[in-house]
């Protein structure tokens, strides 16, 4: 399979297909909001859905609410992945599946088990792949958004986070790039471990979902937050001093002018632009064929 290039910020290449990153705990009973817009994204009556349970230890568990959620309203084919070891991720039946599927969905469980066990995977470069060449919808919820970016935190208290060394990061599957995506965010209390993130590399967009919450991710760089939550941006572009540098491990990060903005349904940021925008900031822009939609009631 020919080697594709990250389709981060940093590359500057449009991805043809979509990411959709929710921060956890999305309703998946009643309104559906969340779920019900990814499949609003494609347009065919009847889509094919690959939910891959990789972040989970019980597989089974992860995926009985997603299936009977995504089989609601439409009798979608809605197939499993139990991928758990390295010899799964190069099945070529399993393969097949990923060039065939309209969404690929990720649960959420333990980011890490997703980078070890697809990492450098011909399932995982079926999906980068499809992610930039195709129109596809990739979407992952809490373990299954953080994986997403570039670099992925992988551990750290909050209640520590503002002393340095106190998190844990490594590389994640690397579908959008200079971004730092951190889940759980508001119920969690998870303002310090983005914060420093941001402050070791000013970089990098943090973007922290709360539960019931996410984010399209269009073109690799607008993002528009749909669900009943809150989704907060940091944008460290501004950052005028910070000491992360030069204090030893442990000891408390000062930073000085790091820009906060929280989005809710319907509103959104430019990552290229570092730019907020607002409903009809989004209703002005054409974003090309994907014709999303993110009303509640789609």
């Amino acid at each position: 399979m020919k080697k594709h290039p990250s389709p981060g910020l940093t590359n500057r290449i449009k991805p043809k297909g979509l990411l959709v990153v929710i921060g956890g705990n999305e309703d998946k009973e009643n309104e559906l909001q969340i779920l019900s817009t990814i499949l609003s994204l494609v347009k065919k009556r009847k889509k094919t859905i690959e939910i891959i349970t990789t972040a989970s230890q019980c597989p089974e568990e992860a995926s009985r609410e997603y299936c009977k959620a995504f089989t609601k309203d439409h009798d979608h084919a809605v197939e499993l992945m139990h991928i758990s070891t390295r010899e799964q991720a190069s099945d070529v039946r399993l393969l097949k599946r990923i060039t065939a599927a309209d969404i690929v969905f990720f649960t959420g469980g333990d980011q890490l088990r997703i980078t070890s066990i697809l990492g450098g995977s011909p399932i995982e470069k079926e999906i980068l792949r499809r992610y930039v060449e195709e129109f596809c919808v990739i979407a992952g919820s809490s373990a299954g958004a953080s994986v997403m970016s570039k670099t992925m935190i992988v551990g750290g208290d909050s209640s520590e986070a503002l002393r340095k060394g106190t998190l844990g990061v490594s590389a994640g599957m690397g579908l959008i790039d200079n971004v730092i995506i951190d889940t759980h965010f508001v119920e969690r209390g998870r303002f310090s471990r983005l914060m420093q993130i941001v402050s070791m590399n000013p970089s990098n967009t943090g973007i922290g979902l709360g539960e019931d919450s996410g984010i399209i991710v269009e073109g690799g760089s607008i993002l528009r937050a749909i669900g009943s939550g809150t989704t907060v941006i940091l944008d460290g572009e501004h950052l005028k001093s910070t000491n992360v540098a030069n204090i030893d491990s442990d000891e408390p990060i000062a930073i000085e002018n790091l820009i906060l903005h929280t989005m809710v349904h319907g509103y959104g940021y430019n990552l290229c632009k570092k730019q907020y925008l607002e409903p009809d900031d989004l209703r002005e822009m054409d974003l090309g064929k994907s014709e999303v939609t993110t009303d509640e009631n789609s």
